[in-house]
């Protein structure tokens, strides 16, 4: 489990195709940037913009994963050299200043709207239809790996749109200050949510 408080802000150095056919994954080489790996071991679990992965490989700033294409598939951010968002697996000891938050991608949705507004940012994004539902105002949603709190909602025909006000300290320790309209974002809805579902919608 995790908060979705990004710890560090990471670069993937490398991506290698763990075969030569289409349905390959890769392994990412990751620059840790100031991510302690020192209690970090082979099999831990570290979330790369919001999608939890298993340390395969490391060294004292860095560390691999497998990632397949299956995964690939679902996410954004895995297959490219860039930026993204860390952070280690919660103890049981830790705070948690986020929510709850699991490592596994619901869908991708897509930036319609990224700037300024007075000091800090706003941030709207299209997410699918299917993850509308689960959205709510003052609500929590997790982009690429941060635990953001739901300024509004709207429904669309294409989907459903929601804002963020994102504060200078979020925009300066996370990667998200790189986001631009159109770029695709990884989305995991707050997980109580698919709780309440379950037990309105459970036969009886």
């Amino acid at each position: 489990m995790f908060t979705g408080i990004v710890a560090a802000v990471g670069r993937i150095e490398s991506v290698k195709p763990l075969g030569t056919d289409g349905d390959a994954g890769v392994r990412l080489n990751v620059e840790a940037g100031g991510l302690d790996l020192g209690d970090v071991q082979l099999g831990d679990s570290i979330t790369i913009q919001g999608a939890c992965m298993t340390v395969v490989a490391k060294t004292a700033h860095s560390f691999e994963v497998d990632v397949s294409r299956e995964s690939l598939n679902c996410t954004a951010g895995l297959g490219e050299i860039g930026e993204v968002n860390l952070e280690k697996a919660l103890r049981a000891h830790d705070r948690l200043g986020g929510h709850i938050v699991s490592g596994h991608v619901d869908g991708l949705g897509t930036v319609t709207h990224f700037a300024p507004i007075g000091e800090s940012h706003e941030l709207r994004v299209l997410a699918p239809r299917e993850i509308g539902r689960y959205l709510a105002y003052k609500g929590s949603i997790t982009v690429n790996g941060v635990s953001l709190t739901v300024n509004s909602v709207k429904d669309r025909d294409d989907g459903c749109e929601f804002s963020i006000n994102l504060i200078p300290h979020t925009v300066e320790v996370t990667a998200l200050k790189r986001l631009r309209e159109g770029t695709q974002v990884n989305l995991e809805i707050d997980l109580i949510a698919r709780y309440v579902e379950r037990m309105l919608n459970a036969p009886k």
